[in-house]
């Protein structure tokens, strides 16, 4: 059971760490957003206290469901495609391009399709098409971001929705966006 770790920060990508311990191991971590947002920069020394779970659908939640779809195969999709390209490749049942993510054939492309099509059925199709119709960063498109930002942390599409929309500040960065949420849900 591992109930800690002390070492250096390597990485951070939300809401992912890797830390190095003892010049010897690195362990990938995934943390709470209020955690992520209280670690030092990269490079620092860094103290954790930690849960070790191993369950099937303790990583990746929605992505885990499919059947077909593990850990690997959902970090390669997420890391491959953004949420937003992800949710359009479900909508316009674009197998093609699912396919291009390391891992998945044709039949876990449409799988994913057929399983994730009602589960992202909630998110508004086209306020993502207007929000990335023009590049600019408008509160409508941090606002999107922020609520699926919070449905990959595990909160329900209508309670992440609910959090972020009463966010009116239209000057505040994703990750502040975020934030605000999180203390509002939390």
């Amino acid at each position: 059971m591992i109930n800690r770790l002390r070492g250096i920060l390597i990485e951070k990508q939300p809401p992912y760490l890797l830390i190095e311990v003892a010049d010897a191991f690195t362990y990938e971590v995934q943390t709470s957003m209020h955690t992520f947002y209280q670690l030092p920069e990269c490079g620092e020394k860094v103290f954790l206290y930690t849960q070790f779970i191993v369950r099937e659908d303790g990583h990746f939640a929605l992505l885990l469901k499919v059947n077909g779809v593990g850990p690997k195969v959902a970090l390669g999709i997420l890391s491959k495609i953004e949420v937003v390209e992800f949710i359009r490749c479900v909508e316009q049942q674009n197998v093609n391009a699912l396919q291009q993510v390391p891992g998945i054939g044709k039949k876990t492309a449409e799988r994913l399709i057929i399983e994730m099509r009602d589960r992202l059925k909630s998110l508004s199709h086209n306020q993502y098409n207007e929000s990335n119709k023009n590049n600019s960063r408008s509160l409508q498109h941090y606002q999107q971001d922020a609520i699926a930002a919070l449905v990959a942390l595990g909160y329900k599409n209508q309670e992440a929705s609910r959090a972020v929309l009463q966010i009116k500040d239209s000057s505040l960065s994703l990750e502040s966006l975020i934030r605000q949420a999180l203390n509002s849900v939390g």
